[in-house]
Formats: C-alpha cells, structure tokens, sequence
C-alpha cells in the first residue's frame, strides 16, 4: 500500500539523487512542510514522514537543512570501510582491493567548504528550528557519511589524508531539540562527525565512527542524553566524545579506539555517568575534566594507554607529556571507582624521561572519591612498528613477552585539590598527596619473595 509519508529519494520528481541528494531531500522536506501545514486536525495534523535512501552512492552538493519534527531518514547500511588505509598504501595497490570505498547507503560530501565559512557551513545536514515547541524525534538511521578527503592544514605531516582537517561536518545540530536519534550510522573522513547543540533526550546509540577530526561534540548546554555502544576513534586533533555544560550524560559500553586527542573531555559537565566502557588512546589525557565537574561516576572502565604501532603516524601526538595523567580531572565530588588502567609504553617515549609517568591527576576541587582502580604499567622492549594496520595494532595489544614493570604515580593529588579520599589505587610511594588534607589508604604490598 503507498504511504503518502513515505519518500524514497530514487523516486521522486525534483532532482537526480545520484547528482545532488541534497537538493533531492530539500525538495522533499518541502513537499512534507506544504502537506503538512495544519499543527491541529483530527488531534493530528503533522505527523512527520520517513525518508529511504537505497544502497548506493549518492553525491551531495547541496546542505539538506532540516527544520521540522517527527523526520527519519534512513538506508540499508553504513557501509563503513577505512579510508586512512587506503590513502596510506601506495595507489598501485589500490587495484588489488576488494572494496576502494565505503558502500552501503552512501552520501559523498561534495559540499565547497572554505576556511573563513561559519562551522554550519560544511554540515551535510543542518538541523535548525527556533520557537516552541523544540524540534524533535528527528532521527538519522543506516546510511554513511562520507567527507572524501582530508586537505593541507599547512602542518608538517607528509601525506595530507592525515591531517583530519576539510571544515565539513556530517551532522550539525544548531538549536534545541528533544528527543533525536542517530543510530546505526557510518561517519568517515569529516573533521567533524556529529555536533548537537543544547541537546534534551539525545540517543547516539550504535554508530560506527572513525577515522574523523572530531566524532561526538555535544556543545553549549544539554540535559539527560546518552551515548551508548558506539565504536569510534577520532583523529590525533580532535576528540572522540567531547560534552560541556551536561547534566545528566550517559556514556556506557562504547568501544573507542585510537588515535583521539582525548577519549572523553567533559568542560563544567555534572551528575553524569562513564560506565562500562573501553578506552584505547595513544597519548595522556585519555580522560579530562575542565572547569567545575562535579558528581559525576567513572566506573568499570578499561583504560589502555600504548604506543603508535602504525608506521604512517609514529611521531604524531597530542602535544602532552607523561606528567600530564591519563585521567586528568577538575572539579569536586566526583567518583572514580573500580576502573582498570593500563599503560604500556615505551622507555624512549616517555616525556618528560627522567619523571614518572602519572595515570590519575587531580587539579582542582575537593570532595572526590578514588577507590579500587587496578592499575598496571608495564615499559614495552623492543617494540616493533609495521606498515599494516590492523596487524600492528593487534600484535600491540596481544603482545606480552617483551615487558617489565614500569614505575609510575597511581594517583597525584595537587595543592589546589583537597578533601578527597583515595583508596586502595596505589602503594604508599605510587600515591603523591598531603595527607593532612585528603585521606588514603594505601593498596598493600607484597613482601619480596
């Protein structure tokens, strides 16, 4: 049976999909608003629609703007495949790939993004109504977003596919909203993957996320949202879940991986959950807190800390040094309980080289509560680096024959952080901290055998 609000973009009369979906989706989205243009019939009136996107590629060159409620959008898959694999492998090579691009439903952003445009500029889709109600139920599901290319940034890297940088961003959410869903998408080569603002009720549930500038930025303020079995990874500038101004997020059982400039930063984030997740990350400031965090739960994750394994980007950071924490937090009553840390690094890549690498650092506020970490810290002998990705970075993570126990601080406690109890996260010489003004008690030692 047709169904007057279902939409399927090789279907419609405006535009070539193929050519241009943006000018496709806007036309369609037009034709929802003309059809829709009484907000009160029946106790009905604007129940929105569902727009389909086939496998296939699709170029965009067009900004789909989005400014009505109750919209899905959705394919057949998020076709995700690594590009910064096949950018890094000579071209002659590329003939022997069984795929050279992502696939699935596929949109390929061909948007003209120049320097000195505003952020919303270089959005795939631009998601932006004012007055009341807020917009919502908007929902993006099962297609991919591809930004192509990265560009020259002017920095010193030799293969410009790596710099992270082309100013275009998949999803850019500049107002308000209640109650969006993005789930089961592909986000590749954008420097910047989804930017909400002001979010209430936001789900970004099962993405796959990678090898982008930023992945996740929840920015200006939101409210009781939840980022929940994602795998993602952003690029070694930018951050894979960034959130400021929230109270009350929910990050559980994602999966990141390398090479995020940070996994998680929270600035003035309270009363939020980090629960149950693993992090992988190439460089201190894994975690941060800035600003005034406060009571918010960092539980049951597994944190590992390593070497860059892959030959293309050995030398390329962060810019922080070992001093720095893996988990850096400010802010008061926040509790860090029952996570497992692990660093394994390098003697040669320590820095500074004569100091002890920090796992957790405490820079401000008072009142935290750092309980039963288990923290191992290993320095790698011999590590080798390879051309292939996927191997190194497995043989990174499965080795264990070439390392020794590496001396480190489990937790440091600055002058300008006090109250704090810390428990059972270190001996007596791996806790730094005045113990007039925090309380500790000590992780018990073996005696040598």
């Amino acid at each position: 049976m047709f169904d007057k609000n279902y939409y399927d973009v090789t279907n419609w009369d405006t535009g070539n999909p193929y050519e241009d979906i943006g000018e496709v989706l806007n036309s369609i989205i037009a034709d929802i608003k003309r059809r829709q243009s009484d907000s009160d019939h029946c106790e009905g009136g604007k129940p929105g629609a569902v727009i389909f996107i086939p496998s296939g590629d699709y170029h965009l060159r067009t900004q789909v703007v989005i400014d009505l409620s109750y919209l899905k959008i959705m394919g057949t898959g998020h076709g995700f495949v690594s590009s910064s694999i096949r950018y890094n492998l000579p071209e002659k090579e590329w003939k022997d790939l069984h795929e050279i691009w992502p696939g699935g439903s596929r949109i390929l952003v061909d948007l003209d993004v120049n320097p000195e445009d505003d952020e919303k500029d270089g959005a795939a889709f631009y998601v932006k109504r004012e007055g009341n109600p807020r917009i919502s139920s908007v929902e993006f599901e099962n297609f991919c977003i591809d930004g192509l290319h990265f560009v020259d940034d002017g920095t010193d890297i030799d293969n410009v596919e790596n710099t992270y940088v082309n100013g275009k961003t998949g999803i850019y959410v500049g107002s308000a909203q209640d109650s969006f869903r993005i789930t089961g998408m592909g986000f590749v080569y954008l420097e910047h993957g989804i930017t909400v603002y002001h979010a209430d009720a936001l789900s970004i549930h099962d993405n796959f996320i990678a090898e982008c500038g930023n992945c996740i930025e929840l920015r200006g303020w939101g409210q009781a949202s939840k980022i929940t079995d994602n795998l993602m990874g952003a690029g070694y500038k930018g951050y894979s879940i960034f959130a400021q101004n929230f109270g009350g997020l929910l990050i559980n059982a994602n999966n990141i991986f390398p090479r995020g400039t940070s996994s998680v930063t929270f600035k003035d984030v309270a009363k939020s959950t980090i629960t149950g997740n693993r992090f992988h990350g190439f460089y201190p400031g894994m975690l941060v807190f800035e600003g005034a965090c406060s009571e918010n739960m960092i539980s049951s994750n597994h944190f590992l800390r390593d070497n860059e394994p892959w030959t293309p980007l050995i030398g390329v950071d962060n810019g922080l040094d070992d001093q720095f924490g893996i988990l850096r937090i400010s802010g008061s009553n926040n509790s860090i309980i029952a996570n497992h840390i692990s660093e394994t690094v390098s003697l040669e890549s320590i820095k500074p080289a004569d100091k002890r690498p920090v796992i957790i650092r405490l820079i401000s506020g008072n009142g935290n509560y750092i309980a039963s970490n288990h923290i191992v810290a290993m320095a790698e002998l011999d590590a080798e680096a390879s051309e292939a990705c996927f191997a190194a970075q497995v043989n990174a993570l499965t080795g264990r024959d070439r390392r020794r126990k590496l001396d480190v601080v489990h937790v440091l406690v600055e002058e300008k952080s006090e109250e704090n109890i810390v428990l059972d996260s270190g001996s007596e010489k791996q806790v730094i901290l005045d113990r007039k003004r925090n309380a500790f008690r000590a992780t018990p030692e073996l005696e040598a055998m």
